[in-house]
């Protein structure tokens, strides 16, 4: 197959477990864009906290919070904010349970509680900057991405009350709060209808359990060697762990590099 574009995530994919992208990763991402196929990020996280990867590498294409909004080369492709009037039902219950949350807006988040430890655990946990307090800034930006903090017993009630949203745990205290049918190929879907590439000829790499619908959307899914169990069933292929030059050695087999 002639593939013309490749889609990587960042965390346990692009990042190895010291959150570093390792050497072999950079040169086999060179050795991509030289040959002219199209490289761009698929990330849960937000154009802000992934900047730094990008710019390491090169890339300035990318779906970010989970599909949401997208960007090529600058110029902005395609969003979806989540309803404000979703959002205030969302926080009077969260409030109500006293649960924080963060919002996540285009160009920087604010979570509605101080110094909240899980906020503050979960954002380390990414080796990111916890977020500044500030009450109601939902209200004043579109928001394309929600963290609300609470454990996986105490979700259920949120999920069944509120069935407008989709929702994906990445971590033992956040369960992320995306727009309804929300996912990375949401967003692939609409980078590839602007360069007209059809979805067999895209190749995405992941780990996590938000990449489930982006390696089952687009024509080659690659499962790195360290990836969520749930998540090796929707790949095509497997490579090496993250930490022993997955994304290379992936490349490499495909007929990339």
């Amino acid at each position: 197959m002639d593939y013309q574009i490749v889609f990587f995530d960042i965390d346990g994919t692009l990042l190895n477990t010291k959150h570093v992208i390792p050497p072999a990763t950079v040169d086999a991402i060179s050795q991509l864009k030289q040959s002219g196929v199209k490289v761009a990020i698929a990330t849960g996280r937000s154009p802000y906290h992934l900047m730094p990867i990008a710019e390491q590498l090169g890339i300035y294409t990318f779906v970010s919070f989970n599909g949401s909004y997208v960007m090529s080369e600058g110029s902005f492709i395609h969003h979806t904010p989540l309803a404000k009037e979703t959002l205030a039902r969302l926080e009077t219950m969260a409030d109500s349970n006293n649960h924080p949350m963060v919002f996540l807006g285009a160009d920087t988040c604010f979570a509605n509680a101080y110094n909240h430890p899980h906020v503050i655990e979960s954002f380390n946990s990414l080796q990111l900057p916890p977020p500044d307090h500030r009450h109601g800034y939902w209200k004043e930006v579109p928001i394309y991405q929600a963290f609300l903090y609470c454990s996986e017993q105490d979700e259920q009630p949120y999920v069944g009350r509120f069935n407008e949203v989709s929702y994906i745990r990445w971590h033992k205290h956040v369960l992320d709060v995306l727009p309804p049918n929300g996912s990375k190929a949401k967003g692939i879907e609409a980078l590839l209808r602007h360069f007209d590439i059809p979805a067999a000829k895209a190749v995405a790499f992941g780990d996590g359990l938000n990449d489930k619908e982006m390696l089952s959307y687009v024509g080659m899914g690659v499962a790195m060697g360290n990836a969520h169990n749930e998540l090796k069933p929707f790949a095509d292929m497997i490579t090496r762990h993250v930490n022993d030059g997955g994304i290379h050695h992936g490349l490499l087999q495909l007929g990339l590099i």
